[in-house]
């Protein structure tokens, strides 16, 4: 099979695209023929080797996928071959990645793909929109007529986020960095975008929330907690999800007399039996038309490294030439 892997961890340019040998599915596992893998900044984390793992050699990179079952393992009683399905929790953990034509997944990590859903956006949606509904739902308990506000509707969590706080009835507020990408997030169900460019945010999250907001969506690197604090409602809550070296301040005062929380979470925490609840969700949302990916866009396997080195210039160098998700086609 065709693959992007790396025999060391580094820079982009270390991933390689070439040969490798088919893998065979092992008990309880799926073997999928990859339509479609994304590129998430977990995945360059792991890569360049600033999330210690243990790496398989060859380590094929990439943890989203969507494809067709193409074989099945002992033991695997739900999937047939020929459905199509996908899935996240891959390219770490001790199992091998999904920028590659096939990959091995176990099938408790496996969902459907609603009719009608391209394997593109099944792909584009699966690690940002699992991690969205974890954050909004099993951490947040966000509920109908709350205030949510994230930051970065137009981007890949960001989008998931302000579409899946829609869904659950929720007010939506964000920001955008270009009066594109402003219309961009409205596009997703946002009712209310800041220019952050343009904008004073926190001034304009006051006048358009003067209660404040009942969860506050973190997505960049480096949480602002004095700032972020004074925003919050009467038991308001903080999601921060990213920035595993950051050390803010914690403003102690104004958190507790708001009776409020900082909530972290990290996907990987959650069990494939948690994320199956999510799983259900969005597949409804989707067959719905509720929720649709965010592709920035759509590259050959072949421009895995130049994917690589795009999200990271996004994700660490603040470039901002990235609004949603690469999807890596096989």
């Amino acid at each position: 099979m065709k693959a992007a892997y790396i025999e060391e961890t580094g820079g982009p340019e270390k991933i390689q695209v070439g040969d490798l040998p088919d893998p065979t599915p092992a008990e309880g596992e799926v073997l999928v023929r990859v339509g479609a893998a994304s590129v998430n900044p977990i995945d360059t984390y792991v890569r360049g080797g600033l999330v210690a793992a243990e790496l398989p050699v060859p380590f094929v990179v990439g943890s989203d996928f969507a494809g067709t079952v193409e074989a099945i393992g002992d033991g695997v009683e739900n999937w047939r071959v020929g459905d199509r399905v996908w899935g996240a929790n891959q390219g770490g953990h001790g199992r091998q990645g999904t920028a590659a034509e096939l990959a091995c997944v176990d099938a408790q990590w496996l969902h459907a793909i609603p009719n009608e859903v391209e394997d593109e956006a099944a792909a584009a949606i699966a690690l940002v929109g699992l991690t969205a509904h974890v954050g909004l739902v099993l951490k947040a308990n966000i509920q109908p007529g709350e205030t949510v506000f994230v930051n970065g509707g137009a981007g890949g969590v960001g989008s998931m986020v302000a579409q899946m706080g829609k869904a659950l009835g929720a007010r939506v507020l964000t920001t955008a960095g270009s009066a594109e990408r402003v219309e961009k997030a409205k596009g997703f169900g946002a009712d209310v975008v800041f220019n952050y460019r343009e904008e004073d945010v926190a001034a304009a999250v006051r006048e358009t929330a003067p209660d404040g907001v009942d969860l506050f969506w973190e997505t960049r690197r480096e949480t602002d907690l004095e700032e972020v604090v004074p925003l919050l409602a009467n038991r308001g809550r903080v999601v921060v999800m990213a920035g595993r070296e950051a050390r803010p301040v914690l403003p102690v005062g104004p958190l507790y007399v708001r009776d409020a929380s900082v909530l972290g979470f990290a996907l990987f925490n959650y069990s494939a039996e948690q994320q199956q609840q999510c799983g259900a969700d969005i597949n409804r949302w989707l067959a719905e038309g509720k929720l649709q990916a965010n592709i920035d866009r759509v590259l050959p396997l072949e421009e895995t490294a130049a994917a690589h080195r795009l999200q990271e210039e996004n994700t660490i160098g603040l470039a901002g030439t990235l609004s949603g998700k690469i999807v890596l086609k096989p």
